[in-house]
């Protein structure tokens, strides 16, 4: 295995790159949604929080603290899959955009839970990178 230097080599980190990137583009895509500041904030705001709890946890280099903020990137991965539901319901979205963003999200959610898992079980703290 490979030593990782970089939070971008993190694949959680990627796919809630990609998270990012589904969430603004079905924002952009609807006027109706875009018009909607407070809720378009909402989702665009829970999917890039879960990014950038992962580099924010990363840079912490210790466990708990990583731990600490892959749980917030996790939650927010649920946030965004919990607003997928009322864009959809307001019509902002549509069936096939909400699967493409909830997927998105619960496969971000599963790829930090195998981290937290790996990290949990090092219960060491990390040492320092270069």
């Amino acid at each position: 295995m490979t030593k990782l230097t970089r939070f971008e080599e993190l694949d959680c980190w990627q796919e809630a790159r990609k998270l990012v990137q589904i969430v603004y583009s079905a924002v952009n895509k609807n006027i109706e949604f875009k018009k909607d500041l407070r809720f378009a904030s909402q989702i665009t705001a829970a999917a890039v929080s879960t990014m950038n709890n992962i580099a924010e946890g990363w840079a912490s280099q210790s466990n708990p603290e990583f731990i600490r903020f892959l749980t917030y990137s996790r939650r927010s991965c649920a946030e965004v899959q919990n607003c997928g539901y009322i864009a959809i319901d307001q019509n902002y979205i549509e069936k096939e955009q909400f699967e493409e963003i909830y997927a998105q999200a619960l496969k971000t959610m599963q790829i930090v839970d195998g981290l937290l898992r790996y990290l949990r079980a090092q219960r060491t703290k990390r040492p320092q990178r270069s």
